[in-house]
């Protein structure tokens, strides 16, 4: 058995999702009744995720404007005993224009704490020509902003894969070398791993250092800020605002998961917690969750990622055209969706013998298959599925259940979506807080862009996924692709 799932663990889920999507085609002439309640009972935990995900976004956005008035630094200052922080920003970056490096290094320097206390680190990819003007010309523009400016060069080795898991762990590994020479505490240095677009907010690293001073499980958390993907919201094409608002909704609601928070793209932690798990492993491409779960399968249910409740502000796909755009968007959704690989390494740890005890790593799993489950398979048992075992079986058609099924199914959708009304609140309020004023002009179709959500979410959502968990069945691979954001 465990042989068995190491060797095909990453296609389990694909063949879930495959097997989902089908199955009221190959089922309904033979057992229909079996297929139209599987269909209502989904279509009524779609209902309750969408009602709980509603809510936890209004709890995170409360909380966000709550906490946005409290004086991190005062607190950290008020602290009579406390240990030294050293803090290092991760910038792992590939052929990025230096104009949006800039933007991500200037929002450093607006930090709370003053940046000159932070180290950066400058993660370039060797085998990118332009890296060594582009480090000269940003150390020299920013060297007296910081303690120190470290720059990197990642020398691409035969079995790494191209990406920031690579990058990062020959990053961070030079910052361990670095701390040691320098008899900084590893277990007192934080990483913040930042993405080429995130803009860290002002307060990110006085809250940082704060929930780290007093977070008694500190060396077993990671720390993370909502990613919402407003920089560039106006420049977008309609078609990717509406997909980037939901995503940032969602994002919002993540914060309240408790025991299911994982982070994802910029996020925290210390610098003994990575050295434990030897770093990021060098073989995969999504890296946020993966790391996560390395840690977790080491040290069991200790391991979490808390919540930092300030906004980190990212941008969305942008190549200035629109079929371009679209393409990229594809694409990035495409490679977030092979994080599905995680379920088959996760499933190789599963009977591994460690100090983690079978239930927590068996939960665990459960949580992460099931959102890479319901990524792809969501929108065909939605919108078509309930229309299937009618058509294909006449004599069901016939039957009070056969008759009703379609519009049951209508009707949960129809309750499910007047949960749209808060995303478009949270969304109105999450702009005015980054500053991103909304003519009058633009509101209308604010409301009318989500008539268009259904095919929205199948050609970038639902479609990359599943084309990315394909490949995962069929045992092939994708490149890691830098999205293109202008």
């Amino acid at each position: 058995m465990e042989a068995l799932i190491k060797k095909n663990g990453e296609k389990i889920i694909p063949l879930l999702s495959w097997i989902t999507i089908t199955f009221p085609i190959w089922l309904s002439p033979f057992h229909p009744a079996i297929v139209a309640y599987f269909i209502l009972g989904f279509d009524l935990y779609f209902l309750f995720k969408s009602m709980r995900t509603s809510l936890l976004a209004v709890i995170a956005y409360k909380k966000i404007i709550r906490f946005q008035k409290i004086k991190f630094l005062k607190k950290i200052n008020r602290r009579s005993k406390k240990p030294k922080i050293t803090h290092f920003v991760i910038i792992p970056n590939y052929k990025e224009k230096i104009e949006k490096l800039e933007s991500t290094i200037k929002a450093i320097t607006r930090s709370e704490l003053p940046s000159k206390n932070i180290y950066l680190v400058l993660a370039f990819e060797k085998r990118e020509k332009e890296a060594p003007e582009k480090a000269k010309v940003l150390a020299r523009n920013f060297a007296a902003q910081f303690k120190n400016i470290i720059i990197t060069y990642h020398p691409l080795k035969k079995g790494e894969e191209p990406g920031k898991a690579s990058n990062q762990t020959y990053a961070a590994k030079i910052v361990k070398k670095y701390a040691i020479n320098n008899h900084l505490d590893i277990k007192n240095t934080l990483i913040t791993i930042c993405d080429a677009d995130s803009h860290l907010p002002q307060n990110y690293f006085s809250y940082l250092e704060y929930r780290f001073l007093t977070d008694k499980s500190r060396l077993y958390h990671f720390y993370w800020a909502p990613v919402l993907l407003y920089n560039n919201f106006w420049q977008l094409p309609l078609i990717v605002r509406i997909q980037t608002t939901l995503s940032s909704i969602l994002r919002l609601a993540f914060l309240e998961e408790k025991e299911n928070l994982i982070h994802i793209s910029t996020y925290s932690t210390n610098l003994w917690l990575l050295d434990q798990v030897n770093f990021w492993d060098t073989n995969i491409i999504p890296e946020d969750w993966h790391i996560y779960l390395q840690a977790f399968f080491k040290f069991g249910p200790k391991i979490k990622t808390l919540p930092l409740y300030t906004i980190v502000n990212g941008d969305a796909v942008y190549s200035g055209k629109l079929l371009k755009t679209l393409i990229n968007r594809y694409q990035q959704e495409k490679r977030w969706a092979w994080g599905a690989t995680d379920v088959g390494y996760a499933l190789n740890n599963l009977f591994k013998k460690n100090n983690v005890a079978f239930l927590p790593k068996l939960r665990k799993i459960l949580y992460i298959a099931e959102t890479h489950f319901l990524w792809p398979t969501t929108f065909f048992i939605l919108t078509l599925s309930a229309n299937i075992p009618p058509l294909i079986n006449p004599v069901f058609k016939q039957t009070v259940l056969g008759f009703f099924l379609p519009r049951m199914a209508g009707v949960i959708l129809t309750c499910a979506s007047i949960f749209l009304i808060l995303y478009v609140f949270l969304d109105l309020k999450i702009r005015s807080i980054l500053k991103q004023k909304t003519n009058l002009i633009s509101l209308p179709f604010l409301f009318i862009q989500w008539y268009l959500l259904p095919i929205i979410s199948f050609f970038f959502s639902s479609l990359p996924a599943l084309d990315a968990q394909t490949k995962m069945l069929l045992g092939k691979k994708i490149k890691y692709q830098v999205t293109e954001k202008v």
